[in-house]
């Protein structure tokens, strides 16, 4: 028979990313993979059986080329002309951290689940954080 795993079967580990140094994109498609859960040997799409994933020194995250000038992150206030642009040198001096949740955000699946799977993402913009209890796993950056 073939094992199909129980979500009373989920095993949550706790991951830590150093993100000094590291390109962003990299950053995020590893700290995307976890919170799914397609590392592990039970994986299966329709459950969410991924683990928490703690992401440190987000201000150090970098970019290649010209992305720090050019890259761009938009959202609108839902009022008529409400588009508002905000490049990458800016939101990492204000919030470093919004860059990593919005680029692994992106490669999650956009819908219920990938909310929960986002939920237990947790980025911090010095290597200051308060879930050292709970790491089991150190990934080296």
């Amino acid at each position: 028979m073939t094992y199909s795993v129980k979500s009373s079967d989920v095993k949550r580990r706790w991951h830590l990313q150093d993100a000094s140094g590291k390109t962003l994109g990299r950053l995020a498609t590893e700290a995307a993979a976890l919170l799914q859960g397609k590392g592990k040997p039970a994986y299966s799409r329709h459950l969410d059986n991924g683990d928490f994933v703690v992401v440190i020194n987000a201000a150090k995250v970098r970019v290649t080329g010209k992305k720090a000038e050019q890259k761009v992150y938009r959202h609108h206030t839902q009022y008529p002309g409400g588009l508002r642009e905000t490049t990458f040198a800016k939101m990492m001096e204000t919030h470093p951290t919004r860059v990593i949740e919005h680029a692994v955000k992106g490669m999650l699946p956009h819908n219920s689940q990938g909310r929960a799977m986002a939920r237990r993402l947790k980025v911090y913009a010095e290597g200051a954080h308060p879930h050292q209890a709970q790491i089991t796993v150190e990934r080296e950056g």
